[in-house]
């Protein structure tokens, strides 16, 4: 499988990252016949967070044999200095390791939370300067606990963008990013920004909801859903294939792959056949998906 510079982290991510979410709804024999799986076709590159139900102690076993070959990036939703420590302590535990390759600010939506993060709310409450998660994160670094620092959002690109400017030690970020997106106009979808500052900055860039086809049915009960995924995937291997490829054509790093673990082998033959997509083809996906739902939540 192909690899690419993680921006300037000095790691060749390969151009699918494994969504380990995909083992939580999986028995421990099958959470682990499915990282072999995913490890022996050439992915070295593992995203797990705390949130992801029984992903990270179902990822252990695979960890205490491999380690040596995945890229571990993990992620946490604290904001306060004291909630990011222990968010870290308790994935170490549960992942079984000393160390994590990537940790990431999840989910950063909104300005406040850029706030807390930088420890700036805590100081204008009057409580000190300890700081937020950042200052949690720099310590870790330099204990030896993190070896890089990242942050996922799906929500206002503008927020991405900004979090690119105030936080000089990131050095991945993960957006959504795909063609339904790229045809729309308006400042809410426009993750090419984020991608081309990301790449001026020298960041590594994890494109997530690439296979996303739109937002489940609202008349669509979540027990009916075909799929264990927060959005409705495509599930076609020409489909996957298709949105592989058009979102490495625009310069991705690598792709996250989606939550369900059926759903796996075809986005691993996908980027096993992967080459770049002509801008004739780029430009046939962009006006089939022009009219499509947007998969990405308002901000």
């Amino acid at each position: 499988m192909e690899t690419r510079p993680l921006g300037d982290t000095g790691h060749e991510s390969s151009i699918l990252t494994f969504g380990a979410i995909a083992l939580d709804p999986l028995d421990q024999a099958d959470a682990n016949d499915l990282a072999e799986m995913v490890l022996d076709a050439g992915v070295n590159h593992v995203d797990v967070a705390p949130s992801y139900g029984d992903a990270e102690t179902k990822l252990a076993p695979t960890l205490a044999d491999r380690r040596e070959e995945v890229f571990l990036g993990c992620k946490t939703q604290e904001r306060s200095y004291y909630g990011a420590w222990g968010s870290l302590e308790r994935s170490l535990d549960r992942l079984g390791v000393d160390s994590i390759d990537l940790y990431q600010f999840h989910a950063v939506t909104r300005y406040d939370e850029l706030d807390a993060i930088a420890g700036e709310a805590t100081r204008e409450r009057g409580e000190g300067n300890r700081g937020g998660a950042l200052q949690a994160f720099r310590e870790a670094e330099a204990e030896g606990l993190i070896d890089h620092v990242g942050l996922t959002s799906h929500g206002d690109p503008s927020v991405i963008r900004s979090a690119i400017d105030r936080i000089p030690e990131l050095e991945t970020v993960m957006f959504p990013y795909n063609a339904t997106l790229d045809a729309r106009d308006g400042p809410e979808h426009d993750y090419r920004s984020v991608l081309e500052l990301a790449r001026e900055r020298g960041l590594g860039t994890l494109c997530i909801k690439a296979f996303a086809r739109g937002p489940w049915p609202d008349d669509l009960p979540e027990t009916e859903r075909p799929y264990d995924t927060w959005y409705e995937p495509y599930d076609d291997p020409d489909d996957i294939e298709a949105c592989l490829r058009y979102a490495l054509s625009q310069g991705m790093t690598t792709l996250p792959s989606s939550g369900d673990p059926e759903l796996v082998p075809a986005m691993l033959e996908a980027a096993r056949r992967f080459e770049t997509l002509p801008d004739d083809e780029q430009a046939e996906l962009l006006a089939e998906r022009a009219d499509d739902d947007s998969p990405v939540p308002a901000p």
